[in-house]
């Protein structure tokens, strides 16, 4: 009975240490099971931001345009001007001479390897400047010839014959859009998607842009992921507005006022009429602008006062000085004078894009007048009124 008893007791002992230590292993196998989520969760978080952004974009892949990209206007058999036109990135043909760049009245240093331009922030290229410029023009205009065939034979269409040809007033996803025909735009169309969806459209025929119309990008949309294929002529037309990589077989024209916010890529030639044409994010490699110097107030009265060597002067550091005049009115295209050429030196300060102090509200100073408003928060109108000045005033000594 003794022994029996003992045996009950053990038991009743040995059970709850038993289930105690069960427990307790749960628990540590939990923690375990803790720290291993934890681990994963944090390395499939960085495995996810490292991924490159484009992986998740919408629509196909981006047409690789190899170093034909490195040029806002190329073509084969020439480019042509009239007007006041204001191109911001570099320009070349092949294997044309630089005799068919006309209009834009070229400077060529002796032996050099680019030719500059009042109307172009940016350098002009050729085949007979000096090396390695004729071979570089070469294979920039093959590399444009291979993206137009990838573009062009691109496969499994979003959809075909998008609104018959016919895609004003339209908003368009990111896809790959195909027509047998050509394509009108008669009223503004909008591109809605992020800033790595792509979109790509291949024209059979030509692709006319009808007067004051606009090819609108929204919800972050680049103009630099969009690639406009086309087997015909490329018109845009007077004073509209385009957006994306013009790839055409034939010719590109665009008619008087109309801008490009992309490339014009032709396997002919590029006609402009006082355009504004600028390649996406191209960044000006400039001189910066020499710094104005203003003469500070003289302290005590009004003659020097000169000690030691004549580099030293007493001044008055207490004096602002004023180092732009905007003038009263507003300053608009057609504008002259000491004003818009101070407006011209603070852009040339704020931006860095080269413009050239002549005192004329040209194409070129609108454009860039048009960048600063659209950095600063304004309406982006290119007219320098009293809400633009009052901006800049605020901006001189920031």
């Amino acid at each position: 009975m003794h022994t029996k008893m003992t045996q009950i007791s053990n038991i009743m002992v040995e059970y709850p240490y038993k289930r105690s230590l069960k427990i307790t292993n749960v628990f540590k196998n939990m923690k375990k099971f803790n720290k291993v989520s934890v681990l994963v969760l944090f390395f499939a978080f960085v495995f996810y931001f490292s991924l490159p952004a484009n992986l998740f974009a919408a629509g196909p892949a981006g047409v690789n345009l190899g170093s034909a990209g490195n040029f806002v206007i190329l073509a084969k058999t020439g480019i042509s001007t009239t007007g006041s036109t204001a191109v911001i990135g570099d320009i070349g043909v092949s294997p044309v001479a630089a005799t068919a760049i006309t209009g834009f009245a070229l400077t060529l240093p002796a032996a050099g390897s680019f030719s500059t331009s009042a109307l172009v922030t940016g350098k002009v290229y050729a085949p007979g400047y000096a090396d390695p410029t004729p071979a570089n023009v070469t294979a920039a205009v093959g590399d444009m010839q291979t993206a137009y065939t990838d573009a062009m034979g691109r496969t499994n269409p979003t959809a075909t014959e998008l609104g018959a040809g016919n895609i004003g007033g339209l908003t368009i996803a990111p896809g790959l859009y195909k027509w047998s025909t050509g394509v009108m735009i008669p009223t503004d169309v909008t591109l809605s998607g992020g800033a790595n969806d792509v979109w790509v459209f291949q024209i059979a025929q030509n692709l006319s842009v009808s007067s004051a119309t606009k090819i609108i990008l929204s919800g972050g949309a680049q103009a630099s992921n969009v690639f406009w294929a086309v087997a015909g002529q490329t018109t845009i037309g007077t004073t509209a507005v385009f957006n994306g990589n013009i790839l055409d077989q034939t010719a590109v024209v665009l008619n008087t006022g109309a801008s490009l916010n992309g490339r014009a890529l032709a396997q002919t030639a590029v006609t402009l009429d006082s355009n504004a044409v600028t390649m996406p994010n191209y960044i000006a490699q400039v001189v910066p602008p020499a710094q104005t110097y203003v003469p500070p107030a003289i302290s005590g009265s009004n003659s020097s006062s000169i000690s030691g060597n004549s580099n030293n002067f007493s001044t008055n550091t207490n004096t602002t000085a004023t180092l732009y005049n905007f003038g009263n009115s507003t300053l608009k295209n057609g504008s002259k004078g000491n004003a818009v050429m101070d407006l011209q030196r603070f852009l040339n300060a704020k931006l860095n894009l080269g413009l050239a102090v002549d005192g004329e509200m040209g194409p070129k100073t609108i454009f860039v007048v048009k960048q600063w408003q659209k950095e600063n928060g304004l309406v982006v109108d290119g007219l320098v009124g009293s809400l633009t000045k009052a901006k800049m005033n605020a901006d001189i000594n920031n």
